[in-house]
């Protein structure tokens, strides 16, 4: 607010007090240059008051007008900008400065009490209810800052070194003067305390919001809803929490929906979550953790893109020693409908749950799987996720629905469905099903695995699978390196294959939806402990710039894992060598292909037609069915891009081998 301000003159007084407006001393209001009391009726003023121009006619739905100004509110120790309307103030209005062209009609009360943080440095018990991983949450928290802070707890002078520069920030926030920013939008609200309320907002409805800031912008605005319950919160720009939504303690991260009834108590949502009807306890959603249903309840566990299906639940105590255990399911793994798992647990990357797990399995090493319950024993399916449809509609959708605005992203999302994460895993996975035909024999029909079965056929097809996605995976990041490069002799191409990048070598781990090395977060934690970096928006930045280095790093990792699976040196490698790699490359992706679309061909089977066609006969079913999905399966929107993919593919696969074919040999 850049207004110049002045005392009222006497004839303003006179025409205010006119217009049934009191004030405990006259003195101690200023208004802006432009100021006229025409629109001041009905308001009691005490405390140092300011108030600007009031010149602007609201247009609100239905047509109807309101011209700005103060109308039956009480005001303490507030300044009311430009353009504001601020009418049926029930109790008042205190401590708080409001922004320009701001709408505030029918609340209650909206006050700032004491010098508060406004949600800023509130301790959330992530994973253990009773304690030991708490966050401090703050308007600029990351994903990656959360989970370092969450799970790194044996580095206990780093996670020191972390709290002291979020309590910094704290104490830049903190303040006794709330602030409700420009063109903000409060209606028919309730009570409201020691909220911190950005630009564009819109609160229509919500019952009470405690201790909180809501960081909308012009460019990612929040909206708050009818019947929402908040206290000891932050939302971050662009999300919405609406219908009757209770939470507390929590962070919600930009481009979130919560609603219809959602209840979150201890929880932190990143960006693009949703939570409709069910409950969430101590949870850490990384990004894109979405739960649609209302007997679903997610507790003590960290996710990210993951859906929980109707009824998963999970246990976080064993009626012992209380809520003490805590689950991880890695990034992409989903539950189907009535799911339950007893933590502690951990499931793959891109795994389906299904049924009811009460042997704590670690899955991590056998990633795309599925886990499921037969006779209460858990089976396991290695890779077998990797042929399913769901999968690559899953990886294709997420960057599409994408729905952050805002120019400042705080979480580093990674969306690569093969990378250095999970070859890895897939690495080892082909190690311990090696291992197990090793030990068992070849001929076993079941083996054992942490606490759970592999059928024989089902080892036999996740080493087919796995090998597919290795072969493809190293086959994409040897193309890429072709295909971008300019060379015309061997030599020159082998030069071209040199890693240029600090990190990549050794392992890699998922930081809440960012991949990276290692070795890079063991050094920006180092960074942290050694004082290099001082304050939150610092490590923002390094985190940010450790993402963008992402292929650069994949290559480094990629480049030496794929002299070891395939036991030859890029250095050395022949143009036969590496033609032969691109044609196994070739054939990886057309068979996970032909894969995948034999698995969307289900969906149009005449038992996918069951309840189509209803009364009628087979052809009337059929064209029931056309009509509601809109296509057979050979006209299938997915369908076409798989084949699509397929030709696509093959042919890049053709370009790479004639462009070999062309190099010159020393």
């Amino acid at each position: 607010m850049n207004n110049t301000y002045r005392k009222l003159t006497a004839q303003e007084i006179e025409t205010l007090k006119s217009q049934m407006c009191t004030a405990v001393d006259w003195n101690e209001i200023e208004v802006a240059e432009g100021f006229a009391p025409n629109y001041v009726r009905w308001a009691r003023m005490s405390g140092h008051i300011r108030l600007g121009a009031f010149n602007k006619e609201f247009c609100l739905p239905g047509g109807m007008k309101k011209h700005s100004g103060i109308y039956y509110a009480t005001l303490h120790n507030v300044t009311v900008g430009d353009d504001c309307c601020i009418e049926n103030v029930k109790n008042y209005i205190a401590n708080y400065e409001i922004g320009e062209g701001t709408f505030i009609e029918n609340v209650d009360i909206i006050i700032t009490d004491g010098p508060t943080g406004f949600g800023n440095g509130v301790e959330v018990s992530v994973l253990n209810e009773t304690g030991g991983r708490e966050i401090m949450i703050y308007d600029r928290l990351s994903a990656q800052t959360a989970y370092v802070m969450a799970l790194y707890r044996h580095r206990p002078e780093m996670i020191s070194r972390l709290k002291e520069m979020i309590r910094s920030h704290v104490s830049s926030v903190t303040s006794s003067v709330g602030y409700i920013g420009r063109n903000v939008t409060i209606a028919d609200a309730g009570y409201i305390k020691n909220v911190k309320i950005g630009d564009y907002c819109k609160i229509e409805g919500a019952s009470r919001l405690k201790n909180g800031s809501i960081n909308s912008n012009m460019h990612a605005p929040v909206h708050v809803g009818v019947g929402v319950i908040g206290d000891d919160f932050i939302i971050s720009s662009g999300s919405s929490v609406e219908d009757g939504v209770t939470f507390s303690r929590c962070f919600v991260g930009q481009a979130c929906k919560l609603g219809h009834n959602y209840s979150a108590t201890d929880s932190l949502f990143f960006s693009n979550c949703q939570g409709e009807n069910g409950e969430a306890c101590a949870i850490f959603a990384g990004p894109y953790t979405v739960t649609h249903h209302k007997s679903t309840l997610l507790i003590a566990g960290m996710f990210s893109f993951m859906n929980a299906g109707s009824g998963s639940n999970q246990s976080n105590h064993m009626y012992k020693l209380g809520p003490i255990h805590q689950g991880i399911m890695e990034r992409g793994a989903k539950t189907a409908s009535d799911s339950y798992i007893l933590w502690p647990a951990k499931v793959g990357a891109f795994s389906l749950v299904m049924g009811r797990h009460v042997s704590h399995q670690d899955t991590s090493d056998l990633p795309f799987s599925y886990l499921i319950e037969q006779q209460s024993t858990s089976y396991i399916m290695p890779g077998a996720n990797l042929k399913s449809v769901g999968t690559i509609r899953d990886a294709k959708k997420w960057p599409q629905r994408d729905r952050r605005l805002d120019p400042d992203k705080m979480d580093c999302i990674n969306y690569n469905l093969l990378s250095p994460y999970t070859i890895q895993k897939m690495l080892k996975g082909v190690g311990v099903l090696k291992e197990l035909q090793r030990v068992s024999g070849l001929t076993s029909d079941t083996y054992s695995y942490q606490s759970g079965k592999i059928k024989s056929t089902s080892l036999v097809n996740g080493l087919k699978y796995y090998g597919y996605a290795i072969d493809k995976f190293f086959g994409n990041s040897l193309i890429t390196r072709i295909m971008g490069s300019e060379f015309s002799t061997l030599e020159e191409l082998r030069e071209a294959f040199v890693p240029r990048s600090a990190y990549g070598e050794g392992d890699w781990v998922d930081i809440a939806g960012m991949i990276v090395p290692k070795m890079a977060i063991s050094d920006l934690l180092d960074a942290i402990e050694n004082g290099e970096i001082t304050d939150v928006d610092s490590l923002n930045r390094r985190f940010a710039e450790l993402h963008s280095e992402y292929y650069r790093f994949e290559w480094k990792w990629a480049s030496k894992a794929m002299e070891e699976y395939y036991g030859m040196k890029l250095s050395e490698a022949t143009v036969e060598d590496l033609s032969d790699l691109v044609r196994r490359w070739k054939n990886s992706v057309v068979s996970l292909d032909q894969l995948i679309y034999e698995d969307a061909r289900k969906e149009f089977s005449l038992s996918a037609m069951t309840s189509f066609g209803a009364d009628g006969t087979v052809s009337e079913r059929e064209l029931d069915f056309m009509n509601v999905r809109g296509s057979f399966f050979e006209a299938d929107p997915f369908v076409r891009s798989v084949k699509e993919h397929i030709k696509d593919k093959s042919a890049l696969g053709e370009s790479t081998l004639e462009k070999l074919s062309r190099l010159k040999v020393s």
